[in-house]
């Protein structure tokens, strides 16, 4: 699989609030990194499946859709791609808290695994401007 097949794979995992299918594209070994204000938290695999479910969670108990755009991917590695994706949650078409930039960095080994995340949070729309449409 190429390796823009899968990043639409994952988005597309992802606008679903598909658990299972994270689950999959995930590496066991996954590094993840994020920055809410002042505050710094690293978390790995496990971490990580409990606050995608618990994100799936909220979007399907209220009634809500993931707003996620791909603003660039980069080649890093013959075998190693970064993307940088911004998301948030909408219900009713209005977003219930800032943009998150997660700067997601994915590797081929046998098949392609989302291996390193660094996260961004509470970006506001208007920082986002230019950037993205919303």
């Amino acid at each position: 699989m190429e390796f823009k097949d899968f990043l639409d794979l994952f988005i597309s995992s992802w606008k679903d609030s598909s658990i299972e299918a994270m689950e999959q594209m995930i590496s066991k070994k996954y590094a993840g990194r994020e920055i809410r204000g002042e505050e710094i938290e690293d978390f790995g695999y496990d971490e990580s499946i409990i606050g995608w479910d618990k994100g799936f969670e909220y979007v399907r108990e209220n009634n809500a859709e993931w707003e996620i755009q791909l603003l660039n991917s980069y080649p890093l590695r013959s075998n190693e791609y970064m993307a940088v994706i911004a998301a948030t949650i909408k219900i009713d078409g209005k977003a219930v808290s800032p943009y998150n930039l997660f700067f997601d960095t994915f590797r081929k080994e046998q098949e392609w695994q989302h291996v390193r995340s660094y996260i961004e949070t509470g970006i506001t729309e208007a920082y986002l401007n230019g950037l993205i449409e919303i």
